[in-house]
């Protein structure tokens, strides 16, 4: 087991983390409390919740166009490099848009800020091939807000031969494990991914498969909605078995972790690929059978896993679709499924503050990775600095 070590703060730092993710449905930035004693931080493995806390939410949608450009360059597209600087600066704008209200809210200067955590906006995920591609302008964000920025957080992980993702694991034992417990904690965004957490400690975590960039998908083809709010649509339908079972002949699911995934395998493209042996299902039972899909993955992952896990926290934008979350519990029962807030932090703070947090990690010169979750040859430092 990699034992994790954890930045100090020194009385109480702030750090804004910035988080878009395969959803596309815009910017989360949270304002990060980091407080606690360097004696603390010395004696623990790790963080415990009390030394986080979220002083500020934000939120702010893409730009209806901004978003097409985003998703258009998921894929091979003309004048590629332009476009993707083109979005890089657009996508700053929102970026510096969302600190300026985080900093409003609590009427504070840029020079209360520590550093800024912006993860970037993923369009491509190929660390099979040595590299994944996040749109920023770190620089221009620095230059835009006054604050210090880190950015590129998974190069360096992957460089050691890692996945680069997800990197969010060591900042869910920081934030939710309690000692003694076996504790799994869901982040449905575009994709699924898992952070599994033994009574010990140990950590692993891992993308299940496809959440939200194929429910928003499906419905915004059929209903022109941005997603199925509640999941009241996939509610309405009915699975079907068939096709349930073609997608799970998906290789994916069956590999064992380290693993991550992203559009580039899970889209629209590949769900139709499946669906031209289903052409008589009604688009609504399709969505239905999306929303088991995710279900299904994330409950097999689960019992193969960490069968004694007896909590699941699910956070991010799938924790409001009612009908998922209720999914879930019929294909995990004993299993105590409930948002991230009843740990005291909403759903759809925690990938902010987790980019936050391991801002904080970088700044100390700690490493912000876990091994045993990306298959890196060690611990890493993420993360480049732009300084002010």
């Amino acid at each position: 087991m990699t034992t994790l070590r954890h930045a100090p703060p020194r009385a109480a730092d702030l750090y804004i983390g910035l988080m878009s993710g395969t959803s596309l449905d815009g910017v989360d930035g949270v304002l990060l409390e980091l407080a606690r004693s360097p004696e603390a931080a010395q004696e623990s493995r790790h963080s415990s919740a009390s030394h986080l806390r979220v002083r500020s939410h934000a939120h702010q949608v893409f730009p209806g166009q901004l978003r097409t450009d985003l998703l258009v360059l998921t894929q091979s597209c003309p004048d590629e490099i332009h476009q993707a600087q083109r979005a890089a600066i657009e996508l700053v704008d929102v970026y510096a848009q969302v600190v300026t209200k985080l900093l409003s809210q609590e009427a504070l200067a840029p020079s209360a800020v520590r550093a800024i955590g912006a993860h970037g906006q993923t369009v491509r995920h190929r660390p099979d091939r040595g590299y994944s591609v996040q749109i920023n302008a770190p620089a221009l964000l620095a230059e835009r807000t006054g604050i210090a920025v880190v950015a590129d957080f998974r190069s360096r992980d992957i460089a050691a031969g890692g996945q680069g993702a997800p990197l969010v694991p060591a900042f869910h034992h920081a934030a939710f494990w309690h000692a003694g417990e076996a504790l799994a904690v869901l982040n449905l965004g575009g994709i699924a991914n898992l952070t599994l957490i033994d009574q010990a400690g140990s950590t692993i975590g891992f993308d299940c498969g496809p959440a939200n960039t194929l429910l928003d998908g499906w419905v915004q083809k059929h209903l022109g909605s941005e997603f199925d709010a509640g999941g009241s649509w996939a509610a309405g339908g009915g699975v079907s078995a068939a096709l349930l079972h073609d997608l799970l002949a998906e290789p994916y699911f069956a590999a064992l972790p380290p693993k991550s995934t992203g559009q580039e395998r899970f889209n629209l493209a590949w769900l139709q690929r499946a669906l031209a042996s289903h052409a008589a299902l009604q688009p609504q039972d399709v969505q239905a059978t999306l929303a088991e899909l995710t279900a299904t993955t994330v409950a097999q992952d689960l019992r193969r896993h960490l069968p004694q896990a007896r909590t699941l926290l699910v956070c991010g934008g799938g924790a409001e679709n009612a009908d998922l979350v209720q999914r879930l519990r019929r294909l995990v029962p004993g299993v105590d499924v409930m948002s991230s807030a009843a740990r005291g932090m909403p759903p759809q703070q925690v990938e902010a503050a987790a980019f936050a947090w391991l801002a904080a990690q970088t700044l100390a010169g700690l490493p912000g990775n876990i091994p045993a979750v990306t298959g890196a040859a060690g611990p890493r430092v993420l993360g480049a600095v732009y300084a002010v």
